[in-house]
């Protein structure tokens, strides 16, 4: 996709824009072929997690798989429509239906990413909690005022004034980007859930952003794809 939207804004040959158009089409046919067992794959994914003791993850990870092997199951009918062994096969509303579920499993990913970094935060919360002791000092006592907007980085003060929730604001961006940085199966995972969203948004209408910038995401989706398969470390468990 994001090869044919370059060559139609360059405006190149008619001919080398079909050319490139019917490749595309064959890779998207080829890829649905390879996705034939992916359902089948993703049962046996929603059967393992159902029984994570974490009730949020069960529910995210579970519900996530079972609408992924419903999206490539979808996509299978679309193959088999596409080469003939389906006849008289609603291509749209087959492909509408595909993406939907697609778009209900990111955003359960999506959900999913957000609760572990809320844990990693509380987690780093606490260290900073019981490595910072209150000095007993007088030379170092903290104001009443300041010491109720300092105990808890996760929590805005009732009276915050804008100066101090924007120094909140900025902590907190500073803390989430520490963790994510220090975590980075979670950071790859978010990323990924963020480019591949935007996807399904766009082929349901929900949220169009273009071709271009749709053909982008898929290709920094398959490159993050690309390198947890290569270093498997780098994906995020369960």
């Amino acid at each position: 996709m994001l090869l044919g939207y370059t060559l139609h804004k360059s405006s190149v040959a008619t001919e080398l824009q079909r050319t490139i158009s019917e490749l595309e089409a064959h890779m998207s046919l080829t890829r649905k072929l390879l996705r034939l067992g992916n359902s089948v794959e993703a049962l046996q994914a929603a059967k393992m997690t159902i029984h994570l003791s974490d009730s949020v993850l069960r529910l995210c990870l579970t519900i996530g798989h079972l609408n992924r092997a419903m999206y490539f199951a979808c996509d299978n009918v679309l193959w088999a429509g596409k080469i003939g062994i389906i006849s008289k096969l609603d291509q749209q509303k087959w492909n509408h239906r595909s993406f939907r579920y697609y778009l209900f499993a990111l955003i359960l990913n999506v959900t999913r990413d957000v609760y572990e970094l809320c844990l990693l935060l509380d987690c780093e919360d606490c260290y900073r909690s019981t490595k910072s002791p209150l000095s007993t000092s007088p030379s170092s006592a903290i104001p009443a005022d300041q010491l109720s907007s300092s105990s808890s980085s996760s929590s805005i003060p009732v009276t915050a004034t804008p100066a101090v929730m924007w120094v909140w604001l900025r902590k907190r961006i500073h803390q989430v980007g520490t963790v994510l940085y220090n975590n980075p199966p979670l950071l790859l995972d978010l990323l990924k859930n963020g480019c591949d969203i935007f996807i399904p948004l766009d082929k349901l209408g929900i949220y169009q952003t273009g071709p271009g910038f749709v053909g982008t995401c898929g290709l920094l989706s398959s490159v993050l794809s690309i390198v947890t398969m290569l270093h498997p470390w780098l994906k995020l468990k369960p």
